[in-house]
């Protein structure tokens, strides 16, 4: 009888330990996404931190917040080259540093946040424990050359360009930026097409591949670089801007891509994967998280990419 007792002891123990474990689980007291330097968010073009209490990266801080992560998300001109944009960016990494008392930050850029977050890591590689970039345009975009068949000077240059700093300027205003810097519509389209990102890449080649489509360096001046992105422009009947992506997708011949960045084009450093059944904006959980029904959620994405980061000692 005494052994009985015993046991159902034991087994009411073990069943109590594991609906607390659970519990915290539940509660947020999980440390799966603990790393040992803060988690800091760069949007791309266009881009920005909230407006109207909708985040640009979708459920996604929160989310890494929940599991231990420290998060600073971030917001720089919606539109300017990627070294104006850098240099933002490097002044917000080092209130960040400040702020956090941690030497080094891990850097996560989404579109045109790839090549800001690379320029803050190679003329700072001091503060960047890690790079990794989700969906860049590293090598530009078929879309971007497209759109730079305008020709320069023209009245629909100064049409087009007048209207996309018109918006550039309403997110801004909307997302309660504190920055009034003059967006720069043509300093994007720069950036981002294929001319314009070569040069910017011989000026900054860390984690660049070699090859037409490779892996880049893993490690660079003491920064880890890291790179994914998706392949399917139309993932989502019910997401209204599947339409728009489906349409630039057209722009780059049958090359694979995510509706604005071919696949090779986004490789950068350590390539995770490259062929997720997402496009430009399910990347990171939008519109509304209305992403594809048979990939894996972008939110966990990030959750595992964030234990990546931690199992790297990042």
């Amino acid at each position: 009888m005494n052994n009985n007792k015993t046991l159902l002891a034991l087994c009411l123990g073990a069943g109590l330990l594991a609906s607390a474990q659970t519990q915290a689980g539940w509660f947020g007291s999980s440390s799966y996404t603990q790393t040992k330097y803060p988690i800091v968010l760069s949007h791309g073009m266009l881009g920005f931190d909230s407006i109207l209490g909708i985040d640009y990266w979708y459920g996604i801080s929160s989310a890494l917040r929940r599991d231990g992560a420290s998060v600073y998300t971030t917001e720089v001109s919606q539109l300017n080259t990627s070294e104006a944009r850098g240099e933002e960016l490097l002044e917000q990494v080092e209130e960040i540093v400040a702020i956090s008392g941690k030497p080094k930050v891990n850097l996560i850029g989404h579109s045109h946040g790839g090549p800001t977050i690379r320029y803050v890591a190679a003329v700072s590689p001091q503060l960047v424990a890690s790079a990794t970039s989700v969906g860049a345009p590293h090598k530009g975009s078929a879309a971007a050359d497209f759109i730079r068949q305008v020709p320069p000077g023209s009245a629909g240059e100064a049409l087009l360009s007048g209207i996309v700093n018109g918006l550039g300027s309403l997110i801004n205003f909307l997302s309660g930026s504190s920055s009034t810097t003059p967006q720069n519509a043509l300093g994007a389209l720069e950036s981002l097409n294929s001319v314009g990102a070569a040069q910017f890449n011989a000026k900054y080649p860390q984690g660049l591949p070699t090859s037409a489509c490779g892996e880049g360096a893993y490690s660079v001046n003491g920064v880890r670089y890291y790179s994914w992105s998706g392949t399917s422009p139309v993932t989502n009947i019910l997401d209204p801007s599947d339409l728009l992506l489906g349409a630039t997708a057209l722009t780059f011949n049958g090359e694979a891509n995510d509706g604005l960045v071919s696949r090779c084009s986004s490789h950068m450093g350590k390539v995770i994967r490259d062929d997720y059944r997402m496009n430009h904006l399910d990347e990171v959980n939008q519109s509304f998280g209305l992403t594809s029904w048979f990939e894996t959620d972008p939110v966990s994405v990030y959750r595992q990419h964030a234990n990546r980061l931690k199992n790297d000692g990042l």
